[in-house]
Order: C-alpha cells, then sequence, then structure tokens
C-alpha cells in the first residue's frame, strides 16, 4: 500500500496528476541546466516556421524557475484543479482533457495579442476559474487572513500574483487565462443548457477521446 509522498501523489485525479507531473519535471530540468527557457517558450515563428512544433506543449508546462511564485502556483493550480475533476469531472477525464485543450488552443490563438511567450499560467487558471463559478457560494479562506466566497478567488488570485511578482505581466497572464475560463464555462454551463439544449463538441469530448481514456 502507498505511504507518504506516493500516497498523495496517487490521489491526484489522472489529468491533474499529469499536468502536475511534467510542469514539476519541466522546471526541475530548467534548474539543472537541462534545458533553458529559450528552448521552451512558444512564438508562432519558432513553432511553425522554424519547425519546433513541441514549444506549441511546452509553452503550457513551465511555470518558472523554482521560487515562492511557482510554489504560488503550484499549489492553487493543483488544488483546485483536482476538486474540479474530482467534481465535476469525476469519471470523465476525456472530458476534463478536452476542456484543457480547447483552452489551450485559445491561448495559443490570442498569445500574439498579449506577448506572452509562456501560458502554463493562464491554462491553469481555466479549471481555477470554472471551479469557483460552479461553487458561488462556497467560502475561501485566503492564508487565514481573509475570507471570500467563490467567484472572487480568481480575481483575489490575480491580485496575489501581482503583488508577489511586482509587475502588470503576471496579472495580464492570469487575466487572460480567466477570460478563457470564462468562455469555457458559458459553453458548457450557459450555451448548452440554455441555448442548444445538449452537449456539443465544444462542451463534451468526441467518442473517440473517451474510448482513448477508457471513459466508454
Amino acid at each position: 500500500m502507498p505511504v507518504g509522498i506516493e500516497a498523495w501523489v496517487t490521489q491526484i485525479p489522472p489529468v491533474t496528476r499529469a499536468w502536475l507531473a511534467l510542469s514539476v519535471l519541466t522546471s526541475l530540468a530548467v534548474q539543472c541546466q537541462l534545458v533553458t527557457p529559450l528552448q521552451l517558450y512558444f512564438s508562432f515563428k519558432a513553432a511553425f516556421t522554424n519547425m519546433q512544433p513541441w514549444r506549441a506543449f511546452t509553452t503550457f508546462l513551465y511555470f518558472g524557475s523554482i521560487s515562492l511564485d511557482f510554489v504560488f502556483h503550484m499549489f492553487f493550480f493543483m488544488r483546485y484543479s483536482r476538486m474540479l475533476e474530482e467534481s465535476s469531472f469525476a469519471n470523465r477525464k476525456a472530458d476534463y482533457f478536452w476542456l484543457l485543450f480547447l483552452s489551450a488552443l485559445m491561448l495559443l490563438a490570442l498569445s500574439p495579442l498579449v506577448n506572452l511567450p509562456f501560458l502554463s499560467s493562464p491554462l491553469a487558471f481555466v479549471p481555477i476559474y470554472l471551479w469557483s463559478r460552479r461553487h458561488p457560494s462556497t467560502p475561501i479562506s485566503l492564508f487565514g487572513l481573509v475570507t471570500i466566497t467563490a467567484p472572487y478567488l480568481p480575481l483575489a488570485l490575480v491580485g496575489l500574483a501581482w503583488l508577489l511578482n511586482g509587475t502588470w505581466k503576471a496579472a495580464a497572464a492570469d487575466l487572460l487565462g480567466c477570460a478563457v475560463g470564462h468562455v469555457g464555462w458559458f459553453l458548457r454551463d450557459v450555451w448548452t443548457r440554455e441555448m442548444v439544449g445538449g452537449p456539443t463538441v465544444l462542451s463534451e469530448a468526441p467518442e473517440a477521446l473517451k474510448r482513448l481514456f477508457g471513459d466508454i
């Protein structure tokens, strides 16, 4: 039976666990100078003109060097991604992966407008935002200092990131994630219910992907 850190890791739902593990390994690889951030960032020219397509993937894995800001993002990303995957997406691994995949495509398309080389933080805000909208009355205690309700959580975290980094660029990245999260919430919780009357390809994973993840 797994104990300690192994037990904690195995309890994390699979999609969140894979993303968390790859993100930590990526930052450790940079910290150990096995790779550099210049090899990981995304731009359309570097990824497609220069034939380095892996950048469209690694941009979502690098949260920066090991620091207080890294720990801050890892903690809140893992906490709320896990809670969302265990509740709204319980036994629906493919649907959760599909949410993150479509959100990633949207962020890649928007990245030239905001000049963000790394999109890990914006993508991490998508599950945080969606969880907060689906649990509007849940009280959240921020470090035991102040209590807010869940819908205010994304903006509170944006403010904390701004304070930790001392620059508006950190807030801009997280606000972009909130915007993409809002689109994801609208497509799943408003559009499908009130305008379409059922799931669409934008709110539910294709059957082939569900088979791949073993959901059907």
